[in-house]
């Protein structure tokens, strides 16, 4: 599956987003390809994110980190620069924004 997300950088730290994301570490990698995490893509405009995940199972995949000590190591680092997530619900299934066209999809 494939999902998309939006989050919103602190004002004035994007830089700093954009130079501590620059690679994230080997344990959480592992961690991502043991949860069915395939590839993850950011965009930035401005302090909008914008993310494209290619995964077996965006929810299973997210709780499943939620409890991964290199998930948690991760946020506590990149988290002081990631002012929110844009919802459109609770729980993981909330962050998901929801796809209006695909032209691959398309009849």
């Amino acid at each position: 599956m494939r999902v998309a997300l939006h989050s919103v950088v602190r004002e004035g730290l994007e830089d700093g987003y954009d130079s501590t994301h620059a690679t994230i570490p080997a344990d959480l990698v592992e961690s991502f390809a043991r949860v069915g995490i395939h590839d993850w893509t950011i965009w930035r405009s401005g302090r909008d994110l914008f993310h494209v995940v290619d995964c077996d199972d965006f929810e299973a995949a997210m709780t499943a980190l939620d409890s991964d000590p290199a998930n948690a190591r991760w946020q506590d680092m990149i988290g002081p620069f990631v002012d929110h997530f844009e919802t459109v619900g609770p729980g993981h299934a909330g962050l998901v924004v929801p796809q209006v066209w695909r032209l691959s999809e398309q009849d």
